[in-house]
Formats: C-alpha cells, structure tokens, sequence
C-alpha cells in the first residue's frame, strides 16, 4: 500500500497583503505599534509611516494642532521621535541632573549636541477628563535671553485674565499632559505626571490648586491647575520648577535640566504615574526636613549668639562693679 504525505503549508503574517497590514497597524495604539515595528523588517518598514505616528500624536495631544506650520510634527521634529519621547515618563538620576546645572555653558565648537541649552522652548498642553480632551493649548517661550535665564522659571498655559471654562467635574479627576519640545534639537519631554499628585486649596481664594509633578535629579517640575470654586473654570496652568531645598530654579538651570531630561532614559508602563507621585511624597518629605534642620541650626545659633551676649554683658558688669 502506497502511503502519501500531504505537503503542509503555513500562513504568516507577513503573507497578508501590505496594505491589510498598514490598515490593521493603523488601529493600535503608540505601545502596541511601538512592539509590532520590532517583530519582524517588514513590520517596521510598515509602523515607520509617518502620517501614521502624526495621526497618533494628534489623538494623543491636541494641541499639536495649534502649532504654528512647520514647527511640530515636521522633519525637524518627526512624529514617531515625538511619541517616543513624550509618552513615557522621564528617567533622570540626580547625579546626571547634578552634573547638568553645575556644568558651565562650553564654546559652540567644543560643545556636544546634549549640552546645548534650547533658544525655544514649545509647550503642548492638554487638560482631560476620563480621558476626553477638554483644554488644548500651545505656548511658545524664547528662552535665550538674559532676562529668560536669570529669573525664576515660569510659563504659563492658562493666565488669570483669561480663564478657560472648566469641565463642571472634580478637580482630582483632571488628567494633565504638559509636552516640551525643543525645535532646534528635535528632542521633547513630558514633564506632567498624568494624574495630579496633591490637590490643595488656596489659603485665600479657596481655589482648587491641581498639581501635577515629576521630580527629576533631585528637582522639581511641576504644573499646577487652578480651578474656580464656583464655576468650575480653569483660571490658570502655569509650569515652574523648585530644587531640594524649595526655592525656585532659574531659567538658565531649567533649560539645563529639560536637556538633560530629552537627552535621558524613559520609563513605561502604567505603574509609572503611582511612581511619579511617590518620587513627589519623598521629595515633599525631603523639603520639609530640610527646613526642619535648618531652623533647628538657626535657634542653635541664635542660643550661641544670646549666650554669647550675656556673657558679655555681665563681664561688663562686673568689671565695673569691681573697679
């Protein structure tokens, strides 16, 4: 008896026709495109298409869509380089953050290209609810001049004058995206950290003060959203940056760390925003000890000096006493 074997043929992925595939990659999300691309060549040639990862940053950040033309999502700042920088969160040891501030401005030709502080800085900014976007908004900062570099820094979103209407929720429940680009260099990085690590009220107004914070090399970064009690308004998103002992960084020592930061590692992942708030307890707690131990130095002094004073005085007294 004659036995035949069947010749078994298998079917990959990759056999499907290229445009099913560039349809199917256009519906996942930036995680699942970012991993699809590292499976095989061909997948990546196909996740590397540009008008897919622009159509991506779009859904993830509105506010792109407020850019002046040519100045995001371009060859200078291609859209897949974007999403890669500000979707994870930023990794930064305080070593690296400590080496950046302390190292001086080098020469233009001896300097590598990760020292080189940003002359502009572009902030893309959106505010959601569960998800939806409600605020979109894009700031340009020119960040080169001596008054930019000296002074605290400072960028505002949303100002007091203009407020902007609120989603009538609690404010706990806004999530909050804060994007910096660096056009010139390519780079950009998220310095929000998503969901609000404290919600406070203001001591006067009794305004909602939303924060939102990431805490990079011993400093931080943080966005605060202030909303109106009543009407549930925005009336302000505003970015600053504070080191370890709680005084405000310069513009010059900001830039040095949104460098620093655009030129770091990234971490993934969901758990990342329970970690960014964590890094802000301990750097609240580190503030506060901080103060703690400088006031008990300052009444150690201010004993010594009365000490000091006392004894004087008396020696004083008795010397003319016993004259």
């Amino acid at each position: 008896m004659a036995m035949t074997t069947a010749a078994t043929t298998t079917t990959t992925l990759e056999d499907l026709p290229a445009d099913v595939l560039a349809c199917a990659l256009r519906r996942l999300d930036g995680r699942s495109l970012a991993a699809a691309s590292c499976a095989t060549a061909g997948l990546r040639a196909l996740a590397a298409d540009p008008e897919t990862w622009r159509a991506l940053c779009l859904a993830r950040w509105p506010s792109l869509l407020q850019a002046r033309p040519g100045l995001l999502l371009d060859s200078a700042v291609p859209p897949q380089r974007l999403f890669a920088d500000a979707f994870p969160f930023p990794c930064l040891p305080a070593d690296n953050a400590a080496a950046a501030a302390a190292a001086p401005l080098a020469e233009a030709d001896e300097a590598p290209v990760a020292l080189q502080l940003p002359a502009e800085l572009v902030s893309a900014v959106d505010v959601y609810h569960r998800g939806a976007p409600l605020l979109s908004r894009v700031v340009e900062t020119h960040a080169s001049s001596s008054w930019f570099l000296t002074s605290p820094f400072r960028v505002d979103a949303v100002e007091c004058g203009s407020p902007a209407p609120g989603p009538g929720r609690a404010p706990a429940e806004l999530e909050l995206s804060w994007v910096v680009v660096d056009p010139r260099a390519g780079r950009a990085v998220n310095v929000s950290s998503r969901r609000p690590v404290a919600v406070d009220r203001h001591w006067y107004t009794g305004e909602a003060l939303v924060r939102y914070a990431v805490v990079l090399g011993g400093c931080k970064l943080e966005a605060t959203v202030t909303c109106s009690e009543d009407a549930g308004s925005i009336r302000e998103i505003s970015l600053a940056a504070e080191d370890a002992d709680g005084a405000a960084v310069s513009g010059e020592g900001t830039l040095r760390l949104l460098a620093a930061a655009m030129a770091g590692p990234r971490k993934g992942g969901e758990e990342q925003e329970e970690a960014a708030k964590r890094r802000y307890e301990e750097f609240v707690r580190s503030k506060r000890g901080r103060k703690e131990s400088k006031a008990r130095k300052e009444v150690l002094v201010d004993l010594c000096c009365s000490g000091v004073s006392a004894v004087a005085v008396l020696s004083f007294i008795a010397a003319v006493v016993l004259r």
